[in-house]
């Protein structure tokens, strides 16, 4: 389990920048929730016209699994992503330093009964999370429903990994580094409800080619296969969805995955890029398609990326 303390060497001045920055956002996340996402949008719209390289990584992932839209409908999905990202902005200040009462204020859950029947008898349940921008706050929002543990990435900056941390363990009970497999099989097999993200490219290392929206061949990480097959848990996704209007969220918790091909480690892939798609066309605007899920390609064959 991973746990951070502060150091004096925090205070280095390399780090003052990152801790006014950190201060503005706790600031504006004091302002109503309507106006920070007014905001948030603003920034995120505005941002495309200085972040062109994710503009390019996002265009393409989106002609990559929706070529059957017209460009038009994606260029409205692409404006309408960058929207969302400047909101998640804003939400990431909303996991970090709201109150438990403020966000329990904001949000609304269907299928709480599916984590609760889901963790019957002590088992471990593996929450299967989405990258949506909302990610944050979903995390949070998640941990005020049931505290639970989450598999992450360290941060290289000593200061974001002190809050990111700290501010993902709020309502939560611990974080788990990603490549403690070790940690997560033991805190599954001790009931614990642990979440993890396999929707994204983590390299060839650990990863099958399988079929992701209309890309023949993603990389698709076997750990989950892996974990599955170590710890036996249930396993239900999660995904915070923002509704209209700024009116909220919807944190929505499936039924738990029955039918899994836990023997199979290429079905295995396909089952659960089959599950995560499912998820994402729920608010396909929302989700971070500013990451490139293609980098990696099977040997020989050419980036999706120009």
């Amino acid at each position: 389990m991973t746990q951070q303390t502060f150091t004096k060497d925090l205070f280095h001045p390399r780090y003052w920048l990152l801790w006014f920055g950190l201060a503005v956002l706790f600031l504006l996340v004091q302002l109503p929730y309507p106006l920070l996402m007014r905001l948030g949008s603003w920034m995120g719209r505005t941002s495309r016209h200085f972040l062109k390289r994710r503009v390019n990584i996002a265009r393409r992932n989106l002609e990559l699994c929706f070529p059957d839209m017209s460009a038009s409908q994606r260029d409205t999905l692409l404006e309408a992503n960058f929207a969302s990202l400047g909101m998640a902005l804003m939400e990431t200040g909303m996991a970090w330093f709201w109150s438990d009462r403020r966000v329990k204020a904001w949000f609304e859950v269907s299928g709480f009964e599916n984590l609760q029947q889901a963790g019957r008898e002590q088992r471990g349940v593996m929450v299967i999370g989405i990258h949506f921008m909302s990610l944050e706050l979903g995390g949070r929002a998640m941990g005020l429903c049931q505290p639970m543990m989450a598999m992450y990435r360290r941060h290289n900056n000593k200061v974001m990994e002190l809050v990111q941390t700290w501010g993902r363990s709020r309502s939560n009970k611990a974080m788990i580094d990603r490549k403690d497999l070790r940690g997560m099989v033991q805190a599954l097999k001790s009931g614990e409800a642990v979440w993890f993200a396999p929707d994204q490219d983590y390299g060839p290392k650990g990863s099958v080619f399988a079929p992701f929206f209309a890309v023949d061949q993603a990389a698709t990480t076997c750990g989950t296969f892996t974990i599955h097959r170590l710890a036996k848990p249930a396993m239900i996704t999660t995904v915070l969805i923002r509704k209209p209007n700024r009116q909220g969220y919807q944190l929505v918790i499936e039924p738990e995955l029955e039918d899994y091909p836990s023997e199979d480690q290429q079905q295995a892939a396909q089952y659960m890029n089959r599950v995560i798609e499912r998820e994402i066309l729920r608010a396909p605007e929302q989700y971070l398609w500013l990451h490139r899920r293609f980098k990696t390609r099977p040997c020989g064959e050419a980036s999706l990326y120009r």
